[in-house]
C-alpha cells in the first residue's frame, strides 16, 4: 500500500474514533496491512478476512473467506470495517458493499479505498495540458482532458474490473449511511471513503 493511502487511514480512523472490534476485509500479513495503523492500536480486536488465508500474524487472526458471503459473522459483529483496494477486484462488489453493512454494529464505521477516475484539477493534468502544446500532433485542450478518465493501471490480482467515480463512491458505497465522506488522494486518483451505519 502506498504511504500517503495508509497514512491517509490512519488519520480518517483517528477523527472517527475507530475502535472495538475492528475487520479488514482483503488484509494481509504485512506491516502495511489496515490492521497495523496506529490509529487502531488499541481495539479490541484486529481480524482480517482474505481469500488467501487463514493467517496469525502479530498476535491477529487473518480468516480465509469471501467477502461476498461472510457467513461466518453474525449480523452487527463488527465496530467497524476497513478495506483498501480490495472491491475493484470484486466482480460483485455490491455483494461485499452488503455484507459489510450487515456485519457492521449500529453506529459502526466503514472506511474504503478505491482506485477512481476524476482528479481534473489535480497538478500532473494541469502540467500535461500546458506541455501539450509542444507536442506535435497531439491536441490537448483543457476540456477534453477533463473530459478523458485517467485512472490507475490495470493489475490482475486475482482480476480487475473496475474504477469509482465519486459519484459511485457516495450514492452506491455510501447508501444507507450517515456521517459520510469522501476525500481523493494521489494521481491517479484514490478515493477513501466512510460512513457510520445509522443506530436503529
Amino acid at each position: 500500500m502506498h504511504s500517503v493511502m495508509f497514512a491517509s487511514f490512519d488519520r480518517i480512523c483517528r477523527t472517527r474514533r475507530v475502535a472495538g472490534r475492528v475487520l479488514e476485509i482483503g488484509a494481509r500479513p504485512s506491516a502495511d496491512t489496515l490492521l497495523c495503523l496506529p490509529a487502531i492500536a488499541n481495539a479490541s480486536e484486529r481480524v482480517g478476512l482474505d481469500l488467501d488465508g487463514p493467517h496469525e500474524w502479530r498476535g491477529m487472526t487473518i480468516l480465509a473467506g469471501d467477502a461476498n458471503r461472510m457467513t461466518q459473522f453474525a449480523d452487527g459483529s463488527f465496530d467497524a470495517v476497513l478495506t483498501n483496494s480490495v472491491l475493484e477486484h470484486d466482480a460483485r462488489f455490491w455483494l461485499t458493499l452488503a455484507e459489510i453493512q450487515r456485519v457492521l454494529k449500529p453506529d459502526g464505521q466503514v472506511v474504503i479505498g478505491v482506485p477512481g477516475y476524476g482528479g481534473s484539477d489535480s497538478r500532473p493534468l494541469r502540467r500535461l495540458i500546458r506541455l501539450s502544446r509542444f507536442l506535435p500532433g497531439f491536441s490537448a485542450d483543457a476540456g477534453s482532458l477533463r473530459a478523458s478518465c485517467l485512472t490507475l493501471s490495470v493489475h490482475n490480482a486475482p482480476g480487475d474490473f473496475y474504477r469509482f467515480s465519486e459519484q459511485a463512491i457516495r450514492r452506491i458505497f455510501l447508501a444507507g449511511y450517515d456521517d459520510i465522506g469522501v476525500e481523493c488522494v494521489l494521481n491517479p486518483p484514490r478515493f477513501i471513503c466512510w460512513g457510520r451505519k445509522p443506530p436503529r
